[in-house]
């Protein structure tokens, strides 16, 4: 026996597993979404069981691209992953940068903005839309409505008062059942998953090389120069691998957008593929594939910017 394949035969049991646990989902999926297969449907009970005699070819995928919620639903994906892989890339690099010089409490520090990783996603999304961002019993409540009353006593000053008087009174925002409800699914997320990004780009400014820094400071080299020319591109590797991460795990947010909306406004792929679940599992099938498929459109685009950032 040579010396390769008594490893070859040792990792078969592992790979072979791991084929069967991702095709067999993946081909009973693709199966259900070319048959009609409806929970409850009392006119045609037949379709209630996934039988092959309920062949439907494409209709479950035109029945998807023609649902009035499907390009809502892809347009919503994007937006947020985008919308959460900009910022927590941004606010990351700002706040490692930050935080990998020494001071003092610098441990304490380091512990508590990593913490909010270790959050689950469904007390995240409670603790957010019920405490912080709720229009009445919210902090967002509470500040607009102690902003309304400071901005009240300043119309009432002798000389100012006129021009406070012009200042119209803030509303809070509604974060749920509109659009808005969006925006605190990225806000939540960005707070959660940002530590990560911290956490990745605080490793890799320990290996930074020193020297250089050192000589661009005798160069005369500004602060900003040295962050633009020396530790931007230090982290591009970094910040590659954390965009591919993130953007895999933002792909099926589910939980935030359950909690904060139910749906109403506000829904990504896979909170279609749960509604179509709920009876039509064909429909959801095909909804499935169709997030397959952006998935791994996203995918070729991450690991080709990933591949071109580790070549240079």
């Amino acid at each position: 026996m040579s010396n390769r394949t008594l490893p070859r035969l040792l990792q078969s049991p592992a790979v072979l597993l791991l084929l069967v646990w991702m095709l067999v989902p993946l081909s009973m999926t693709l199966y259900f979404s070319f048959i009609r297969y409806v929970l409850n449907n009392l006119r045609r009970p037949e379709w209630t069981s996934p039988a092959l005699s309920n062949w439907r070819g494409f209709g479950n995928y035109e029945f998807v691209l023609k649902s009035k919620d499907f390009l809502f639903a892809i347009q919503n994906s994007l937006l947020i992953v985008c919308s959460i892989l900009f910022l927590t890339v941004i606010l990351g690099v700002l706040i490692a940068v930050l935080i990998n010089k020494s001071f003092p409490g610098q441990g304490i520090v380091r512990v508590l903005l990593i913490s909010p990783f270790f959050v689950m996603p469904a007390v995240n999304a409670v603790l957010w839309i019920n405490m912080i961002l709720d229009p009445v019993l919210g902090l967002q409540g509470i500040a607009v409505a102690g902003l309304n009353e400071m901005v009240a006593g300043l119309r009432e000053m002798p000389v100012l008062g006129g021009f406070f008087s012009l200042w119209p009174e803030f509303n809070p925002i509604s974060f749920r059942a509109t659009q808005t409800s969006a925006y605190a699914v990225i806000i939540m997320v960005t707070w959660q998953w940002t530590p990560f990004a911290i956490l990745i780009f605080m490793t890799s400014l320990q290996s930074e090389d020193q020297q250089q820094k050192e000589a661009a400071i005798l160069d005369g080299a500004s602060a900003w120069s040295q962050f633009r020319f020396l530790t931007l591109p230090h982290l591009g590797r970094p910040i590659a691998i954390v965009v591919m991460i993130q953007a895999i795990f933002h792909l099926s947010l589910y939980a935030e957008i359950e909690i904060v909306s139910r749906g109403n406004g506000n829904k990504n792929l896979p909170y279609l593929i749960g509604e179509f679940a709920n009876n039509n599992i064909g429909a959801a099938s095909a909804t499935g594939i169709f997030a397959v498929i952006l998935a791994n459109i996203v995918a070729i685009f991450l690991l080709r910017m990933i591949g071109k950032t580790l070549m240079e």
